[in-house]
């Protein structure tokens, strides 16, 4: 599965139904630079149990909003729409896969 751009729009739509990571991010962010690589080689190992979903805080700040995203990156776990975990700062591969695993 390849990792979706979403938008305040779309948001809801794409974090609906299963296990979702969603990244929260900026251009200029350092540390969300050096987690974009990692986010990509943990999609590819995921397969269909789990989708990663990157939104931009600048263009989309309704959604940070709406999850009190302060710092970034800052990545939730989600469930059905509904979030069940949450970290904040640059992750290495092996914690974020741990953190959905638990979920998956």
């Amino acid at each position: 599965m390849a990792i979706v751009n979403v938008t305040d729009q779309t948001f809801t739509s794409e974090t609906s139904e299963g296990v979702v990571l969603v990244d929260f991010w900026a251009p200029w962010c350092g540390p969300c630079k050096m987690i974009a690589p990692v986010l990509e080689e943990l999609d590819a190992e995921l397969g269909e149990k789990a989708k990663i979903v990157k939104i931009d805080v600048d263009e989309n700040q309704e959604t940070a909003g709406k999850f009190g995203v302060m710092s970034i990156p800052t990545l939730l776990v989600m469930k059905n729409g509904e979030v069940v975990d949450q970290v904040v700062g640059f992750q290495p591969k092996e914690a974020l896969a741990e953190l959905l695993n638990k979920h998956v």
